[in-house]
């Protein structure tokens, strides 16, 4: 049997109708009676009808007979459609037809296909859609089926398809075992065909059950006893005799495996408490090896920062230095001073004063000598190193983690400049050396007209003169440092060397100094944000650091080297344990010292120590970052056993967390007027307590301070 579709362009849209009754080839009409004015074969024909509805488009293909009139196609069509009967108008080729002509009226043959239009007359209300998308289903509604007879001649039978509204049965399927691809197979719509009658039984329950069979089976060799009898000798040499032993009940079997399971059990135990005790004696050690570490690096810390501080005190090299001489200078006047007033009354008082001020004045000129000594090697230095720099190549990483070196235009400049200068300074040169160093010089500053340039012209062609004149080298010493200062400064004009524009602290572009210029309250000078000391409760200090450090050797003498480690500390240990640690930036060397000072009284908070350079700010709760209102001040041995504990509320005292807590409030109204702190405030731990305004508070030094630690 082949089959094909019925007769139409394929590229129509097509729209399947509600199947009419039966499933089967096209036998009796859909409904209604036959027209009598038909003739009977003609009328028992079928024809296949496309119906197309304007305006959509859709076409609907129904198998309908051609004795049948247009009205009952009508009929069959509202009822597909679900719209009233006297809405449907239906026209062939653009001419409206009259409901009681027959298809076979209209020209259709037998078997053969016609096209149709049907719309409606109330659009609006009664429009024409198909209940069903065509894109739902893809197999057409009519299709034509060519059979073969009894009589051996092909037949064209129509034959329209009919779709069950309810789920097709799952019948099984198989599996491929190496693609894993699910195979189902396919429910139809006929029954299976019928298997002929052979005569025969093929298939039987029987041979598909196995059958089951007793048989006992004798021993080939027969086996029998014989014992001794009258007329019998049996000989007993090769017997045995056997002793019974004595009877064991199922307790004592139960009893017996009981104690050998306790035994097993015991032995399995010592071993596990034999490797609990291990495990805790090499944790043990690893404890204690670690605070011996601890201890140790403690002790090599300590040490180091009194080497330190004693190498200070002897070779002073920076600023800092200087405040500690001045510090201890401050700290053995007060003592000096307390003894002479506990002592000394009257006259002898007055002059034991006035001696220990002259030694004051001595001692503080000698400190002012070192300093200038310090600022003349640390002048040469800093030349050095601004040459260095501006002569360095640029230098990044590739991405195979190689470093690449650059020269440029201007970095080979500055280089030649940087040799020139450090040929002007040999100190022992013959004059012929140092009179072509003199017009490699001039030859270099002249390519560039200014009155720099001219100055030092003139200044070499004057040394030339005397050169020549055999002026002794102690006499151009004056001179040659006048011409190593211009040059000095011909080097760091942007115009001449380009590539010290990026080190200059100053900007050549006046607008740039526009908005970073600020006035010192102290010397009254306007100098740059870089100058002055930023603190976090505002953005610049009054005072700039030079007026502030004056401030300081002339009064309080204060050093703050103890707390600028200590904020160093502070900032790695935050850096290492959180990447957006924030506060302990923004906090300066003063607001540290206030929160030592006077928040924590210059002692830990176990009141176990007083040595500043022993103290260590760290987290009171692990679990949120470092702030002036979540912190503790301990020494370094606590700090140890503080990074230890879980929760603070189960391990300490509530009248101790108490007066943490009262201290971080102290700090919380201190930094409450800091528009930037005041983002970064907690009141978790504070209670519901309200800060309205900062709170003033002063701070008095004391003349006699006991002594933290010895150096």
């Amino acid at each position: 049997m082949s089959e094909q579709r019925a007769d139409g362009d394929k590229e129509e849209n097509i729209t399947e109708t509600s199947p009419l009754p039966g499933g089967r080839a096209a036998e009796e009409p859909p409904g209604g009676d036959r027209d009598p004015g038909t003739d009977g074969e003609e009328a028992d024909s079928w024809a296949t009808v496309k119906v197309v509805l304007v305006p959509e488009g859709h076409v609907m293909t129904v198998a309908f007979a051609i004795g049948l009139s247009i009205q009952e196609l009508k009929c069959h069509l509202s009822s597909e459609l679900r719209v009233p009967v006297e809405v449907l108008q239906i026209s062939l080729d653009g001419r409206v037809v009259e409901d009681k002509q027959s298809l076979m009226e209209l020209g259709v043959r037998p078997h053969s296909s016609t096209r149709l239009e049907m719309s409606s007359t109330d659009p609006t209300t009664h429009p024409l859609r198909p209940l069903r998308p065509p894109e739902h289903d893809s197999m057409p509604d009519v299709i034509s089926v060519r059979v073969q007879t009894d009589d051996g001649v092909f037949q064209e039978v129509v034959v329209e398809i009919e779709r069950p509204r309810q789920q097709k049965a799952f019948v099984g399927g198989y599996r491929h075992r190496l693609t894993g691809v699910e195979y189902h197979h396919a429910a139809i719509q006929t029954l299976p065909k019928r298997i002929a009658d052979r005569g025969v039984v093929v298939y039987s329950r029987d041979t598909q059950t196995a059958e089951l069979k007793s048989q006992v089976q004798q021993c080939p060799v027969s086996v029998s006893t014989q014992m001794s009898g009258i007329g019998c000798y049996v000989s007993c040499i090769n017997d045995k005799l056997v002793t019974p032993g004595n009877y064991i009940t199922a307790a004592e079997k139960h009893n017996e495996r009981l104690r050998a399971v306790i035994c097993l059990q015991s032995y399995v135990r010592r071993w596990m408490a034999w490797q609990v005790v291990d495990q805790l004696r090499r944790e043990r050690e690893r404890r204690l090896n670690w605070l011996e570490l601890q201890e140790r690096r403690r002790t090599e810390e300590k040490e180091e920062q009194l080497i330190d501080r004693q190498r200070r005190w002897m070779n002073p090299q920076r600023k800092e230095d200087l405040n500690l001489l001045y510090h201890a200078l401050e700290k053995w006047r007060c003592e000096e001073e307390q003894k002479i007033n506990s002592s000394m009354q009257g006259a002898e008082r007055k002059a034991a004063l006035c001696l220990l001020l002259d030694k004051e004045s001595q001692l503080i000129a000698a400190i002012g000598r070192h300093h200038v000594a310090v600022q003349e090697n640390n002048y040469d230095k800093t030349i050095r190193e601004f040459l260095d720099k501006s002569g360095a190549p640029h230098q990044w990483r590739a991405a195979d983690g190689r470093l690449i070196e650059m020269d440029s235009q201007h970095t080979i400049r500055a280089r030649e400049l940087q040799e020139l200068y450090n040929n002007i300074h040999l100190p022992a040169v013959s004059q012929e050396q140092r009179l072509h160093v003199l017009m490699t010089l001039k030859h270099d500053v002249k390519e560039h007209e200014c009155q720099l340039t001219r100055d030092i012209v003139d200044l070499i062609d004057r040394e030339v003169d005397l050169m020549t004149l055999g002026v002794k080298k102690t006499n151009l010493e004056g001179l040659r440092k006048r011409i190593s200062t211009l040059f000095l400064q011909y080097i760091r004009t942007p115009a001449f060397n380009p590539e010290v524009a990026k080190l200059l602290k100053v900007p050549q572009n006046p607008c740039q100094m526009k908005n970073d210029l600020f006035l010192c309250r102290s010397c009254r000078c306007y100098r740059s944000s870089a100058k002055f000391s930023p603190t976090a409760r505002s953005r610049l200090s009054g005072q700039c650091r030079d007026c502030a450090r004056l401030n300081n050797i002339s009064g309080a003498r204060d050093d703050l080297s103890c707390y600028k480690n200590m904020l160093r500390r502070l900032r790695d240990n935050e850096q290492r344990l959180s990447d957006n640690a924030k506060i302990p930036f923004l906090l300066q060397v003063e607001d540290l010292q206030y929160l030592v000072e006077v928040v924590w009284a210059s002692c830990s908070a176990l009141q176990t120590s007083s040595d500043l350079y022993n103290l260590v700010f760290t987290r009171w709760d692990h679990k949120r970052d470092w702030s002036p209102w979540n912190c503790i001040l301990l020494s370094k041995e606590e700090t140890s056993a503080h990074l230890e504990v879980q929760d603070v509320h189960k391990t300490y005292e509530a009248e101790f967390i108490q007066g943490i807590e009262h201290k971080h409030m102290l700090a919380q109204r201190h930094f409450s007027s800091c528009p930037i702190m005041a983002g970064y405030l907690v009141s978790a731990t504070l209670g519901n307590y309200l800060v309205s305004k900062p709170i003033t508070m002063k701070v008095k030094h004391v003349t006699n301070p006991t002594p933290a630690s010895a150096p």
